[in-house]
C-alpha cells in the first residue's frame, strides 16, 4: 500500500505507545504541614520525565519540580517528587504549607510532541483534616495530533495549537504527504495513446 510510509512520518514523534495517568482530583492539606501526592502512569513511560505544575491553565502552568529520569528523589524549595518505576507512579511531597499553595496543579508526564497530565485540586485547611482523594483518569490514543484524549474533569492535554509537534506536522510533514500524494496520483494518471 502506497500510503504506509507517508502514515509512518505521522507516528514518528513518538505517539505510538498509548499513554494513561491517574492522580486524585482534590487533595486536603494542613497550614504549616505537608501533603502527599501520588500520580500513576502506564507502563512504556518509566524514563520520561514527571512533573508538578501549579497554575489552573495547562499551557502556562509553573512547572515546580521535575524528576531527571531515573528514580531518585529531585527536591526544589518545600517541594519534591520522586519517580518509582517499578510501580509505575511518582510521589509528590509539599512541605511547610502556606494558605496561598491552594491551588491547581497538575501531575505529568513529559513525552514528545503533547504532555500527559491530570489535573489535582489543593486546598489547605487551618486544621488537620485529611480528605481521602478522588481519583480521575486520562487516557491518550494513538492520534498525530494527540488531542484527543479521554477526560473526566478538565482538559489533560496542552493545546496542539502551542505544540512543537503541531508545527512540525502542518509545516513540514502535511506539505511532504500531500506531495507525495500527488506524486503517486501523478505517475499513475491515464496515459494518452496516440
Amino acid at each position: 500500500m502506497w500510503l504506509s510510509p507517508a502514515l509512518l512520518l505521522l507516528i514518528l514523534p513518538g505517539y505510538s505507545i498509548a499513554a494513561k495517568i491517574t492522580g486524585p482530583t482534590t487533595v486536603n492539606g494542613s497550614e504549616r504541614g505537608s501533603l502527599t501526592v501520588q500520580c500513576a502512569y502506564g507502563s512504556g513511560w518509566e524514563t520520561y520525565l514527571k512533573w508538578w505544575c501549579q497554575g489552573a491553565d495547562w499551557n502556562y502552568c509553573n512547572i515546580l519540580v521535575k524528576t531527571n529520569g531515573s528514580e531518585q528523589e529531585v527536591k526544589k524549595n518545600r517541594v519534591s517528587i520522586r519517580d518509582n518505576q517499578k510501580n509505575h507512579m511518582f510521589t509528590v511531597t509539599m512541605e511547610n504549607l502556606k494558605r496561598d499553595d491552594a491551588d491547581s496543579y497538575w501531575c505529568g508526564t513529559e513525552r514528545p510532541g503533547i504532555d500527559l497530565g491530570v489535573k489535582v485540586q489543593v486546598t489547605i485547611n487551618p486544621g488537620t483534616q485529611t480528605a481521602v482523594p478522588e481519583w480521575t483518569t486520562t487516557t491518550a490514543s494513538l492520534d498525530f495530533t494527540a488531542a484527543a484524549t479521554q477526560k473526566t474533569s478538565s482538559p489533560l492535554t496542552r493545546s496542539p495549537l502551542k505544540s512543537t509537534h503541531f508545527l512540525f506536522l502542518f509545516l513540514l510533514e502535511l506539505p511532504l504527504l500531500l506531495s507525495m500524494l500527488g506524486t503517486v496520483l501523478w505517475v499513475n494518471r491515464p496515459q494518452r495513446r496516440s
